[in-house]
């Protein structure tokens, strides 16, 4: 959600009875501050502050972190064990993102308080092994005795339900809450999501940190890089030119990085997060009272 989920977006969800979550990927340490700071005056409910362990500036985040008291922390891409004993001296929760049952084994013996089983669905970095949300969750939920939360290609409370069903205690939206009014992410990075269909995004970049990205041309340069037999440095020269922030918060929709998953099929409109999550509840409760029904 880099780009996407500021302290608009996690405080908007968090008011409206989800748990919102701050992306700090794209954030210098004190932006992060700032954005804490600003979602506390936003919201008097619980939020998050989620954070890439393999971040050049980890200590500064975390330190950001410790100082303004967050309460719940979700990392990603990299080793729990590094951070998670820290954040637990001070009562913080914590919850990581993994794409295996042998990570959340890892995360459980770490002393995470929960983990998110992505599944290879997600958007925007994504676990190696391919693993869909559908074999993911279950095999998780087997794995370890703390709680489970699904993620990868979910976007309607049917799929949230489905989930739980396969035993998660609840579930991750990103790419949903992309096309919301109160994400950060360009309008024009917006309409690019609602428009794709199945089989517009696909994960790439395996040789670095996979990631899905929507098809336009800086996908399809990357693609013919990495058939041409391109080494590392070569992709990272590649990307290394902030694509990120062109895709999807300047709304460049050629040259920039789009990164989103394969739920962007089925969202077709751009709403207010209250909206959104009080469609999710609906979603559920519909499903609850006739699975069977036909959309």
């Amino acid at each position: 959600m880099i780009w996407a989920s500021g302290w608009k977006l996690a405080s908007a969800v968090s008011n409206a009875g989800a748990l919102g979550i701050i992306g700090s990927g794209s954030m210098y340490p004190e932006v992060l501050r700032e954005h804490i700071r600003k979602c506390k005056a936003a919201t008097t409910r619980p939020f998050a502050v989620n954070v890439p362990l393999l971040y050049s500036d980890i200590e500064k985040h975390m330190q950001v972190i410790l100082e303004e008291e967050v309460k719940i922390v979700v990392t990603s891409a990299g080793n729990p064990g590094t951070w998670t004993p820290v954040l637990k001296e001070k009562d913080i929760k914590v919850v990581h993102v993994v794409s295996s049952s042998k990570f959340a084994k890892k995360a459980e013996e770490a002393g995470c308080d929960a983990v998110v089983a992505e599944g290879f669905e997600a958007g925007g970095h994504n676990g190696r092994e391919e693993t869909t949300t559908m074999v993911l969750v279950p095999s998780v939920v087997k794995a370890v005795n703390i709680p489970v939360i699904a993620a990868g290609g979910i976007v309607t409370g049917r799929q949230i339900l489905a989930a739980m069903v396969l035993g998660a205690e609840g579930a991750q939206l990103g790419t949903r809450f992309v096309a919301c009014e109160e994400a950060s992410s360009s309008f024009a990075f917006k309409k690019a999501v609602i428009n794709t269909n199945e089989g517009d995004t696909v994960l790439t970049m395996k040789q670095l940190t996979p990631v899905r990205l929507i098809k336009n041309k800086f996908f399809h340069e990357v693609r013919e890089a990495e058939l041409r037999g391109a080494n590392t440095e070569e992709l990272k020269t590649l990307l290394g030119r902030a694509r990120a922030k062109k895709g999807m918060f300047e709304g460049d929709l050629e040259e920039g990085e789009l990164e989103i998953g394969q739920g962007s099929s089925l969202v077709r409109d751009i709403l207010p997060a209250a909206t959104i999550v009080e469609q999710l509840w609906k979603e559920w409760m519909d499903g609850l009272a006739d699975p069977v029904k036909k959309l």
